[in-house]
């Protein structure tokens, strides 16, 4: 495979020597495809053979006498050609191709041993969707650029050139008649790519605003239809596709007009033509015998087909260098650093000292956050949308590490923790609850892998699950998204088993009754009011009734610690938490049909039955 098409590589990372960068990698197949494409080459030169020898029979057959001998030698070397060629052929092609497979699976191992040490908020940023199209889409998207790109050069290139030789010591005036369809294919090629990559831009705006049309008519189908308004959803969906259609057909129409011409240039009618006409006037003028005509008509036809194949490759190998580009950007995302001598913390006790952190170096969404998370006491963040309060719960558990400052769990930095340590000591549920397509023991177990069938109960039991998971077809062999079809209230419910069962003295929780519906509300709550119970607890919350009862509560505005302590004295304080306390009560209120009480430091008439266990 052509060298400039993929991203170097440096040393391998990670234990056991196993390849890590794009480049080592290609490095581990390409013996293989060097191997594909040079049989690939002797197929190449042995089709010529065939072309060759109707010549040499022409010129032994017109003989006066006919050398039979020389027939039978010709025939039989033709013959060992037309072997030669089918056994060349296949071998080539099954050698790249099991390159091919060969690589993917390599790829697909590195990249999972990549992304299990990257970072959580690195992934968390990218989403399952982009992670998922370099994984499969990607790598298969890389077929061409392994399994054929190389050994299609090398025949492209090999191939015509020995016609070309050969042709030339026949009569080199025809010869160059032969190939004048080559340089008019790779000027209209050059200028159909030129004007394709300034077009580009347009189709790919038109493809987007057609996938936002798609995604919000299928999404929004239930709302269209229940107020009346189908036809003009479709309106707007058959106009992004129309918009679409326009631009695709603008940008390609001359595009098209090029690269028909151009290629129809080296179709073999085309150039059986040329020869032809031009056999005919060198016969005529006496230049060539009439015989000397035939390798022309046979070789000749064969010369722009391998150039006419990689011409129209061109777009499967640019696709296939973008995937390998965006594969290689996968496997190069530094992991998450280890430390060299690993130390243990000295309690529970977590305290963020002067911390600033940005997913861009150059754009903070902390500015120098501090505050302590005595042990066995709860700490709330609270402040508006886009304040930074998941991101800064994410640097407890090591989603990321700041740019500056520290994170210390029993004063020692976690980053001088090793990561198993780390998640012993720490734990989370967060609101986006994912589990594995594996059952629902598999799935509690990924917190303690020995926990026995009990113990498992017993947690399931602590979150009133018990009934549920009893009720499915095989019970906790059940696997989750097949015969365990769970609400968002009973999959958060099974992530707070989870994380009973992981029994960590430090826990985070990120607006852990986000999806809760209002039937399993109660039950989320208690299942938190026991996970919480002892423990030094984070809590990341939008419904500020459920952490009345904090220890206290840290408010965050624009990335920035405004205000923090208990409730009663922020809300005395008059600032922007009592301001969001107040629009709060008015919200709570109003879902109730009645006035909200004055406030008065009052921890709110609704606030009972949404405290999450926080109260002291």
């Amino acid at each position: 495979m052509p060298e400039e098409s993929l991203p170097s590589g440096g040393p391998p990372e990670g234990g056991g020597g196993a390849p890590r960068t794009l480049g080592e990698l290609t490095a581990e197949v390409r013996p293989r495809v060097v191997t594909a494409s040079v049989l690939a080459a002797v197929a190449g030169l042995a089709s010529l053979v065939p072309f060759v020898a109707v010549y040499r029979l022409a010129i032994a057959l017109s003989a006066a006498e006919p050398d039979h001998t020389e027939v039978w030698w010709i025939v039989g070397i033709t013959l060992a050609s037309v072997v030669t060629q089918f056994l060349c052929h296949g071998a080539a092609v099954s050698l790249s191709h099991r390159a091919d497979m060969e690589m993917q699976l390599l790829l697909r191992r590195s990249m999972a041993e990549r992304l299990s040490r990257a970072p959580l908020g690195w992934i968390s940023e990218r989403g399952a969707g982009r992670l998922k199209s370099t994984l499969q889409d990607d790598v298969e998207d890389m077929h061409y650029l392994v399994a054929h790109a190389l050994p299609d050069f090398v025949v492209a290139v090999s191939t015509p050139l020995a016609a070309v030789v050969y042709l030339a010591f026949v009569d080199w005036r025809l010869t160059l008649v032969c190939l004048v369809g080559i340089p008019c294919y790779l000027v209209g090629h050059r200028v159909m790519t030129r004007v394709a990559g300034s077009r580009m831009g347009a189709i790919g705006a038109a493809m987007g605003r057609l996938n936002g049309a798609v995604v919000e008519f299928v999404q929004g189908i239930s709302v269209v239809k229940a107020f009346g308004q189908t036809r003009r959803a479709h309106n707007r969906f058959a106009r992004a596709a129309d918009d679409y259609l326009e631009a695709f057909s603008t940008a390609n129409r001359p595009l098209l007009r090029v690269q028909s011409l151009s290629t129809g240039l080296l179709s073999p009618a085309a150039t059986l033509l040329i020869v032809a006409l031009a056999g005919t006037l060198f016969v005529s003028r006496g230049w060539l015998a009439a015989v000397d005509v035939v390798p022309f008509l046979t070789l000749g036809l064969g010369l722009t087909a391998p150039v006419l194949v990689v011409g129209l490759a061109g777009n499967s190998l640019r696709s296939a260098r973008q995937a390998a580009g965006r594969v290689g950007d996968l496997l190069a995302v530094a992991p998450l650093p280890e430390p060299a001598a690993p130390r243990l913390p000295a309690g529970n006790r977590v305290e963020l000292r002067g911390v600033t952190f940005g997913y861009d170096a150059d754009s903070p969404v902390l500015h120098d956050v501090s505050a302590i998370l005595e042990a066995g006491t709860v700490t709330a963040l609270v402040g508006p949308s886009g304040a930074g309060k998941s991101t800064l719960a994410g640097l407890l558990p090591r989603f990321a590490d700041p740019q500056s400052g520290q994170v210390l769990l029993g004063g020692t930095d976690v980053r001088e923790i090793a990561s198993e340590e780390l998640y012993r000591h720490i734990g989370f549920v967060l609101q986006d609850v994912r589990f594995l397509r594996a059952s629902v023991a598999d799935n509690l177990r990924l917190a303690r892998p020995e926990a026995t069938d009990a113990e498992l109960a017993d947690v399931l039991r602590a979150v009133a699950l018990d009934e549920r998971i009893d009720r499915l077809p095989r019970g906790l062999d059940s696997v989750v998204g097949e015969d365990a079809l769970l609400s968002g209230g009973e999959a958060q419910r099974l992530s707070i088993a989870r994380a009973l069962l992981a029994d960590t003295p430090v826990l985070v929780l990120d607006e852990a009754t986000a999806y809760a519906d209002p039937e399993s509300e109660a039950a989320v709550q208690r299942a938190l009011s026991r996970l919480i119970a002892g423990r030094t607890v984070l809590v990341v919350a939008h419904r500020l009734g459920s952490i009345t009862g904090a220890d206290n509560i840290v408010v965050l505005d624009g990335g920035r610690v405004v205000e923090q302590g208990r409730h009663e004295a922020l809300v005395a304080a008059d600032g922007l938490y009592a301001s969001m306390w107040r629009t709060y009560r008015r919200h709570a209120a109003a879902a109730d049909g009645r006035t909200p009480a004055p406030d008065a430091g009052h921890l709110g008439e609704r606030a009972g039955h949404e405290q999450i266990g926080v109260t002291r």
